[in-house]
């Protein structure tokens, strides 16, 4: 039993730090941000492309990983996109110029999100319903880490020895985990449950996901939730540099209590699990949110800009972010067992499509003042609330699946 215990442990750690690949290649190098602008002589909203392009390489790779760990396997995708991830951060350190460093920059998107994808199904297979909310919750926690050490992390670095030590970082990142993958992370998709990667099969498997509609809605609950948050995230060298005034150093002041808020929500979602079913979790977590985003409106509407103003509401909608996402992410993966792989990446490319739109878009929009940046956030709320409410009310009619 205590074998047992330890392995599961161990799974939960090694996948908490694969789910941690994604914010790390986004955050680690925002404190970079003028020095590469000046370098490749380029101004801010082109540079935030790097992210936004990222992020769309990344949600349309994932409706490959998905199905493909469904037909050979979890760990053989987690292990080829790592090496895939490493190559790419290498090319990216090694990039001469913005072309070039942008074509790295998407393959870093492509590889970093077969982990992801392949590490929320294999967690899913490897427990039952309560105890997969609570390991995600775990994973959750671990992962909150990232958008707090990796700026800081990347400021170091950026002091240090520049920005392309940055990228050199996340290629040992990316070993590391190989190494704990190897010697970590069994095989929990059996033989027999394994799919056709056939694309006639691929293509009716999406054909169904896109047909449920209780499973469309709770994925887009959680993409609109999250981007409220991300908001936040990407636009993190606008809000520390120019509304606060601060510099790279800095970044933890954001980034610290955010994280601080992740964790505290994961850890009150795995607490609760055992006693409230996840839909019951996930409205006390839009209520949260809801609660955070109108007092960010109202502290950016009538109180002085202050470190203290722009970060108590990110932490209260952190709170409530976290507590929604193990719930979500186990009722949209429920809608179909047999192909939770699949169903794990149209959540995946769901949630990162938005954010990538957000960070292309959105963002360079908000640049204008912070209040424009706590409008957005409630915004991103209020249709998070629409879109789950529309969800329980098809399931409730029981209008869920059409046949493809």
């Amino acid at each position: 039993m205590n074998n047992t215990s330890n392995s599961s442990m161990w799974l939960i750690i090694t996948i908490a730090l694969l789910s941690m690949v994604g914010p790390f290649t986004i955050d680690t190098y925002l404190p970079s941000f003028p020095a590469i602008e000046e370098e490749f002589s380029i101004d801010r909203s082109l540079l935030l492309q790097s992210i936004g392009f990222y992020l769309v390489a990344s949600a349309i790779s994932t409706l490959f990983w998905g199905p493909l760990s469904d037909s050979v396997g979890r760990r053989l995708v987690i292990l080829s996109t790592l090496a895939m991830y490493f190559i790419a951060s290498v090319g990216s350190a090694m990039s001469y110029n913005y072309d070039t460093f942008l074509l790295f920059r998407v393959l870093q998107g492509i590889s970093a999100s077969g982990g992801m994808v392949a590490g929320r199904a294999m967690i899913r297979d490897a427990h039952d319903e309560h105890e997969a909310h609570r390991a995600m919750s775990y994973v959750m926690m671990l992962f909150a880490l990232a958008p707090a050490v990796a700026p800081v992390i990347g400021g170091w670095l950026h002091q240090a020895f520049g920005w392309r030590s940055v990228f050199y970082f996340l290629a040992l990142y990316a070993i590391i985990i190989i190494i704990m993958s190897v010697r970590f992370l069994p095989e929990t998709l059996s033989i027999d449950s394994r799919q056709s990667f056939h694309p006639a099969h691929v293509a009716k498997m999406y054909c169904r996901t896109m047909k449920d509609w209780r499973f469309v809605f709770f994925v887009l609950t959680l993409g609109s939730g999250f981007a409220g948050l991300f908001l936040y995230i990407a636009g993190s060298p606008t809000i520390i540099f120019d509304f606060l005034g601060l510099d790279s150093n800095y970044f933890a002041v954001q980034f610290v209590p955010m994280t601080g808020g992740i964790i505290a929500g994961s850890f009150i979602s795995a607490r609760l699990s055992h006693k409230l079913k996840a839909k019951n979790i996930v409205i006390l977590a839009l209520g949260i949110m809801f609660a955070a985003s109108v007092v960010n409106v109202l502290l950016m509407m009538s109180a002085e800009l202050t470190v203290f103003s722009v970060i108590l509401p990110l932490v209260l909608y952190a709170i409530g972010i976290a507590l929604a996402i193990p719930g979500l992410t186990i009722l949209s993966m429920d809608c179909f067992p047999h192909n939770r792989g699949t169903a794990s990446a149209v959540q995946s490319f769901v949630q990162v499509m938005l954010a990538a739109l957000t960070a292309s878009l959105l963002v360079p929009l908000l640049s204008v003042s912070p209040l424009h940046y706590a409008v957005a956030q409630l915004a991103c709320v209020l249709l998070a609330i629409v879109f789950w409410l529309a969800g329980n009310f098809v399931a409730r009619s029981r209008v869920v699946t059409v046949d493809c």
